[in-house]
């Protein structure tokens, strides 16, 4: 006689496996797709597609953090700052821009792990307000420098050169950071999967469990805030080389606001969801920024109604997307293909 199995064990296995491997060809097709979209974009809308990829590279680590690690970062622009920074003080002094952008994932990442020690013992809106005054110290400071250009800003940054190619262009950059994103988004993926991502996601459900099942969990939670900041100093780095220009002005508060906005309107503890999340929000903004900019229209009308959309937004989701927009989506899909 045989033993009967119950729906959602033994025969999940292989619908799992069959849905991871889906996963992973949509994630293929979405990067091939976005690896030929930019010679077709006209060059006006180039700038928002390099700056949609430096933010949505950020957000994999804030997804990282906040959906694995269970961290909330009010502060991760400062790591964006650092990782800008350091390539740009690099490359004005005469190191190769390449070094100086190798150089600003590692900086960022030792300021993270010299920060996190202290304020990763901090929980909840604690640690999120502890992060926020990391950000206006840092701001602060870097207004005050001289020998960061002050308030006035870091000028004269060199264009960045690939194996002796220098990026003059917006196309050029435009495929600098989406190679930088898929480093994020394969180094993030990696991450989930091992050993140290299962852990991560226990600590999450539960911290003592998963202490009392010899988790690590003070070591994993630094880990991944180093590992974020490391994603937001990389994309700094061609932040600064794509600019050519730095100033604490550059990275206000609000810009580490967006990042959270998009990490949850994406669906935190997903890959795809930054991603989404990114492309929804700036391309939102840019919108927004475009109908405050018309004649007639105040100012601070721009200012406005970014504030407005974010919160307009994370209202929307709490209440009827919770878990974000790709989790969401597949739901739905999987609802629809279930016989």
């Amino acid at each position: 006689m045989t033993e009967r199995t119950h729906p959602g064990t033994v025969p999940d296995r292989p619908a799992r496996r069959r849905a991871g491997r889906g996963r992973r060809w949509a994630l293929a097709g979405l990067a091939l797709g976005t690896l030929a979209l930019p010679p077709l974009l006209p060059e006006r809308h180039l700038a928002t597609f390099v700056l949609l990829l430096l933010a949505a590279t950020v957000t994999v680590g804030v997804s990282l953090l906040m959906g694995y690690a269970g961290q909330v970062s009010l502060g991760q622009a400062s790591f964006y700052a650092i990782g800008a920074y350091t390539a740009g003080l690099l490359a004005v002094h005469g190191v190769p821009p390449l070094v100086g952008l190798a150089l600003a994932p590692l900086i960022a990442a030792a300021a993270a792990v010299l920060l996190g020690a202290p304020l990763l013992r901090l929980r909840g809106h604690h640690l999120a307000f502890a992060t926020l005054a990391v950000q206006l110290i840092l701001l602060s400071l870097l207004a005050q420098a001289d020998w960061a250009g002050g308030a006035i800003g870091l000028q004269g940054i060199p264009r960045l050169s690939l194996f002796g190619v220098e990026l003059r262009e917006d196309l050029g950059y435009a495929y600098a950071a989406w190679f930088v994103l898929a480093v994020a988004v394969l180094i993030a993926r990696n991450v989930i999967e091992s050993r140290a991502g299962r852990g991560l996601r226990a600590a999450a459900a539960s911290e003592t469990a998963a202490a009392a099942s010899g988790v690590a969990v003070g070591r994993y939670r630094l880990a991944v805030f180093a590992l974020s900041a490391a994603f937001a100093g990389l994309a700094g780095g061609v932040y600064a080389f794509y600019l050519g220009y730095l100033a604490p002005g550059s990275f206000p508060v609000l810009l580490s606001i967006e990042y959270v906005v998009m990490a949850v309107v994406g669906g935190l503890g997903t890959i795809a969801g930054p991603l989404v999340g990114a492309t929804v929000i700036i391309l939102l903004v840019q919108v927004l920024n475009t109908l405050g900019t018309q004649p007639g229209m105040p100012d601070y009308a721009p200012s406005v109604l970014s504030y407005a959309v974010y919160a307009l937004v994370l209202v929307i989701c709490v209440l009827f997307l919770p878990r974000g927009l790709v989790p969401a989506l597949r739901s739905r899909v999987g609802r629809v293909v279930r016989p």
